[in-house]
């Protein structure tokens, strides 16, 4: 009879083992381009966040002073 937790432990080192192969196929970013690109996610997720924080406001304005009248 064969030991089936040796073989999830095999598959297991094999399952990692493939992970660390395909990481070190990997085309890594320098730290310039990292960082570049974070500042840009950043600087757009901001300005989208105003920009939508605005229109809610907007609306909240309308509908509080025009509809409901306070």
């Amino acid at each position: 009879m064969s030991n089936p937790t040796a073989k999830n432990n095999k598959s297991r080192f094999r399952f990692f083992g493939e992970i660390i192969a395909e990481l070190k196929k990997v085309t890594w970013l320098s730290r310039r381009e990292a960082f570049y690109l974070t500042s840009l996610v950043l600087l757009v997720a901001a300005t989208v966040g105003a920009i939508l924080g605005a229109i809610d406001y907007g609306f909240s304005f309308i509908v509080d002073n025009l509809i409901i009248g306070n």
